[in-house]
Parts: structure tokens; C-alpha cells; sequence
């Protein structure tokens, strides 16, 4: 057996360390919110150029800045060569155990044309929201991800959500069966790690 694969098995044996109770993790999104800064290079012309922000949803801080070039080339002429990057930075959520309501507006190319298109979803961050529109985008219409921009987002009232998949769960006595029941010990005494029988998880 090769040194690097005795290596990788030790490794690749040792348990990570539990976080401590008191760190949230939260899951790992594909699409990460990020704001960007940027403007054009300076010149004689114009010593003090205006400063432009951005916000949008790309996997890295690198695919971060492409879009925002990409936009800024589009709308104010301003590309990549003549221009600078002054901050980018990673927005994370206020409230991420709050659910939410959230609006998504979007903008997506189809193979007929332009669209655009109003969507809602529950979920506990605006990443979250956005994991699940790009899903739905690509299994619903078939849309690529590059394909789709975002328009604007934004938290939603309970009064004022209008697709039936968020409201159906602002019922205040929602109820859900459950599907799994297991005999559990009625006290801490009686509770043992091992069984001399498999424990039946079929619904009684």
C-alpha cells in the first residue's frame, strides 16, 4: 500500500469536531448574496467618477464580479478595462431561523422569447428562496441559470402573498400526520443502548 493512500485513510478516519450548542449551522447554499462596488477608472475628464452598487446572487465572489461587469457593460458602458472594483462583499441573512415569506421578480430568456415572471417562497433565508427558484426555473421551464436575472426581492406579508404553495401554510391550526411512530421509553431508567429485537417503525 502506497505512504499518501495510508496517509488519506488516517485522515480520512478522524471524526470532525462538533460545533458547540450555541453555533446555528446553517445548510450550504449554492447561491450566495453579494454586493458589489465598483466605478469607472478615473481620468482628466472626470477626476471623481460616480460609484456604482450592486446586488446579486452568484456561487463565488469571482462569478460575483463577472455579473457585475456583465450589467455594468450593459447599462452605463462601463467594462472591466476602464474600470475598478472598490468593494465586494458577502451579505448573510438578519433573522436565518425567522421563516419567511419571500417575492422573487425575475427575467428569463425561453426558447421564444424574454419573460417576466413573479414567484413566491417560504424558507428561512433569501438563499435559500433563491436555491429554490433556480430549481423550479429549471424543472418547471426548462430555464438555464444563466439564463435568469433577478430583478428584485423582497419579504413578503402574510395578507399579501398570492401564490397558493405559500398560503396553504399560514394556517395557524396546520397539522401535518405523522408517518413514522416509534415506542419510545417512558423514562430515562428504562432506556437502554442495545435491543434483543428490531424496533417496528410501521404506523399503529
Amino acid at each position: 500500500q502506497p505512504r499518501w493512500a495510508a496517509a488519506w485513510c488516517t485522515a480520512s478516519s478522524v471524526a470532525a469536531p462538533a460545533p458547540p450548542p450555541s453555533v446555528i449551522v446553517m445548510p450550504a447554499f449554492r447561491y450566495h448574496q453579494f454586493q458589489v462596488v465598483g466605478r469607472h477608472l478615473p481620468t482628466e475628464a472626470d477626476a471623481s467618477p460616480k460609484v456604482y452598487r450592486m446586488k446579486l446572487w452568484a456561487t463565488d465572489s469571482v462569478r460575483a464580479k463577472s455579473k457585475f461587469w456583465y450589467f455594468m457593460s450593459m447599462l452605463k458602458k462601463v467594462k472591466k478595462a476602464n474600470g475598478q472594483i472598490i468593494a465586494c462583499n458577502e451579505i448573510f441573512e438578519r433573522k436565518p431561523t425567522t421563516v419567511k415569506n419571500f417575492g422573487i421578480w425575475i427575467r428569463y430568456q425561453s426558447r421564444t422569447g424574454e419573460h417576466n415572471m413573479y414567484k413566491e417562497f417560504r424558507d428561512v433565508t433569501l438563499n435559500g428562496a433563491v436555491d429554490q427558484m433556480y430549481a423550479e426555473m429549471a424543472s418547471r421551464h426548462r430555464s438555464r441559470a444563466s439564463q435568469i436575472q433577478i430583478v428584485k426581492t423582497a419579504t413578503v406579508p402574510s395578507n399579501q402573498c398570492k401564490r397558493v404553495a405559500v398560503t396553504m401554510m399560514h394556517n395557524k391550526d396546520i397539522s401535518f400526520p405523522v408517518q413514522q411512530k416509534i415506542v419510545r421509553p417512558i423514562s430515562k431508567s428504562l432506556k437502554t443502548t442495545f435491543k434483543y429485537k428490531r424496533p417496528s417503525a410501521c404506523m399503529m
